[in-house]
């Protein structure tokens, strides 16, 4: 396919942001006057991504609610529903894996609780993914406070490092923002939960992953005064 599809992760829990959680999904929850997903909406718009799909399942009937068709942005919006189907979320590689007949040979993935408001998804970035056969293409930030040992190291070849820091003898946290094609979740069984991380580590052993640093602002947001102290009086 030649328009760009991406894969929105919002089925989650926030069980540390509760009480907000309790009557509001997470990715509706506001920072700096707009739902945490919106931001994530209007930058995969601008960059010409025409085909979003959204998996849900905590409180799930919300989000096709507040967000529609998506036609306001410019896209399709597309849900697969976790909760309905199966209830309750699947993990991270469980939910790509039911969300696959959706999707296309290769997409953009993103977790709804990240803000990070000048990431760029890259149409470049996603033609030169395409070419290089790798399975995934992951983004790095700098280790935050609350995850000091971080995920993987940089290779000097731009590969990731699953066991060892890169030459720089730094490990990096993975952003929540990356590309994938199809083939990394391909074989998990339709409905069955599955982390990703163990996915991760295992093809990047295999070299088929590659990763970049990104320095820009982000922020992974877990709880209520995280929230705040990004958008004060924050309300759903």
């Amino acid at each position: 396919m030649s328009a760009a599809q991406a894969m929105i992760l919002a089925a989650g829990r926030g069980e540390r942001m509760r009480p907000l959680t309790d009557t509001c999904p997470k990715p509706l929850l506001q920072v700096r006057g707009k739902p945490l997903i919106v931001w994530h909406i209007e930058a995969l718009a601008a960059s010409g991504v025409k085909q979003i799909v959204i998996n849900t399942a905590w409180l799930e009937e919300q989000i096709p609610a507040a967000l529609g068709d998506g036609s306001r942005w410019g896209v399709e919006l597309l849900y697969s529903m976790e909760g309905r189907d199966h209830g309750g979320a699947l993990e991270t590689a469980g939910g790509i894996a039911k969300a696959l007949p959706l999707l296309a040979e290769s997409f953009w993935i993103v977790s709804a609780d990240i803000y990070a408001p000048g990431f760029v998804f890259d149409a470049k970035a996603k033609a030169r993914f395409d070419e290089s056969g790798r399975l995934a293409h992951l983004w790095l930030v700098p280790n935050p406070p609350f995850h000091t040992k971080g995920d993987f190291g940089i290779g000097a070849d731009g590969l990731g490092l699953a066991d060892s820091a890169g030459p720089d003898g730094n490990t990096w946290t993975y952003a929540n923002f990356a590309l994938m094609r199809r083939e990394l979740c391909a074989h998990i069984p339709y409905g069955q939960r599955a982390a990703l991380g163990p996915l991760l580590f295992e093809r990047m052993r295999d070299r088929r992953i590659s990763v970049e640093p990104w320095r820009g602002e982000w922020h992974n947001l877990g709880t209520p005064q995280q929230l705040e102290s990004l958008s004060p009086t924050s309300r759903t």
